[in-house]
């Protein structure tokens, strides 16, 4: 038994093991092997359109265009299809804060505040506390799924995804031996990566690392902004980027110091040096499209010295109506407080408020030495080993909210676990293709709109 926190009741190390092992009975490591759709599985087309009915309407034949590009981009948004799958099967009642949506593209470097580049889990719209093996195996899946993509076959596939639940299975076994400030100080910064990376493929990371150094606010303003009477402002580009203006941007000015109000003492300090300047609706992402999203301009000591920041909508998890109740009502603050949770070291202007028409949104930076893998130039060897990454920066990820102890005695010292994980990866990576099919079915017929290739 575990409390609304997810901190054991009973906290002896031997006690949160012999948990662990129980959590085997209710639902043995093999039978997460299993995938057969449910009789009643909703049709997946039906559950994207459901998901837009509350988005901006203009914007959905693009998300639909998006998705509809490749079976892989179809799983980077098809979070609450798997949700809805997932929920169908029994869980180890092992919960930990997910991250909701835990597929190889949202992984990431970015910079702590002391200016380290770290990598870890980069997105958090759906997370919520749950079954730990929800994200495994949508991580699990999205290895296949990617390995499929690229042409590199079902063995390829098999093993990039018991990669990801090995590595996975092999750090919360780790961590389960440290002690808790040990745990929670437990990072993957650029030295940590070179060490899981091998010698043939250091090149390709250092130069990765550079990039993201260089993905910074000023980097944007060349291309998010021009000159205009000499005064910078960001350049329209619809439907991608379009200004506020009117009375949407006095709305935003204003919501702006109740976002303020989250931040800690020291950060409202600094974040009252610079200036409001301007503001655009921008389009993000793939499963994003259609949320309401901003990019503010601000601008310190002068117009050389910009800030942007990301006001993103925050809706319900996909998640919450098949699990207990999270703790908080509101989902901006459901956002930001698991995504302080989750990683190793958060944005500093990272925060929350209600805005415009009384909706929910999240502030981070836009760019913050943030980079990520194109999935797409990845040999064999290069997706197994970053399935692999991903999968150490869940565990510790998992560590910091769940019991790591208890987790650890189920996954075991043995690969039960991970070859399971792996079988069910390839057979829900045939369901994935097969949904992404019925979307696109749906797009020839007309009965959906999508934009290609915006």
């Amino acid at each position: 038994m575990s409390t609304p926190a997810g901190r054991p009741a009973d906290r002896t190390a031997l006690a949160r093991t012999e948990r662990g092992r129980r959590a085997r009975k209710r639902v043995p490591r093999s039978a997460h092997a299993a995938w057969t759709p449910a009789v009643s599985r909703p049709d997946p087309v039906a559950v994207l359109e459901r998901q837009g009915t509350d988005r901006v309407a203009e914007l959905l034949p693009i998300r639909y265009g998006r998705m509809a590009l490749s079976p892989f981009a179809f799983f980077r948004g098809s979070a609450a299809i798997m949700a809805a799958d997932l929920a169908t099967s029994e869980n180890t009642g092992l919960t930990v804060q997910l991250c909701g949506d835990a597929h190889l593209m949202n992984f990431g470097l970015f910079a702590s505040p002391e200016r380290a580049q770290l990598f870890d889990v980069n997105d958090f719209d759906e997370t919520y506390p749950g079954p730990f093996e929800w994200d495994v195996k949508r991580l699990a899946v999205s290895a296949a799924v990617a390995a499929r993509d690229n042409g590199l076959g079902k063995t390829v596939a098999r093993r990039a995804a018991q990669e990801s639940v090995t590595r996975y299975r092999l750090m919360m076994r780790r961590l389960a031996e440290l002690g808790e400030l040990e745990v929670w100080y437990t990072r993957i910064d650029t030295t940590g990566i070179m060490r899981l990376v091998r010698p043939s493929g250091r090149k390709t990371a250092r130069a990765t690392f550079a990039r993201a150094r260089r993905r910074t606010s000023l980097q944007a303003l060349n291309k998010l902004t021009e000159l205009v009477d000499g005064h910078r402002r960001i350049v329209d580009d619809p439907p991608l980027v379009e200004r506020v203006a009117g009375p949407d941007l006095a709305e935003l000015r204003k919501t702006y110091g109740d976002y303020r109000a989250t931040l800690a003492e020291e950060r409202r300090t600094l974040l009252d040096r610079y200036r409001f300047v301007d503001a655009a609706r921008k389009v993000v992402g793939v499963g994003s499209v259609g949320t309401r999203c901003y990019i503010v301009l601000l601008t310190g000591r002068d117009d050389g010295d910009p800030l942007f920041l990301q006001v993103k909508e925050a809706n319900a998890s996909v998640l919450e109506e098949h699990l207990p109740n999270g703790a908080y009502d509101h989902p901006g603050r459901r956002v930001v407080a698991g995504q302080r949770l989750i990683q190793a070291a958060s944005d500093i202007f990272l925060g929350w408020m209600t805005g415009p028409q009384s909706r929910a949104y999240y502030w981070r930076q836009l760019r913050d030495m943030k980079g990520s893998v194109d999935l797409a130039t990845l040999t064999d060897r290069q997706l197994v080993n970053y399935a692999g990454l991903c999968g150490t920066a869940l565990a510790r990820a998992h560590a910091r909210s769940g019991d790591r102890i208890a987790l650890a005695a189920y996954l075991g010292n043995g690969d039960t676990f991970d070859r399971a994980v792996a079988d069910f990866a390839l057979r829900y990576a045939a369901q994935n293709t097969s949904d992404h099919s019925a979307l696109e079915a749906s797009i020839a017929a007309g009965v959906i709109a999508a934009e290609p290739g915006v």
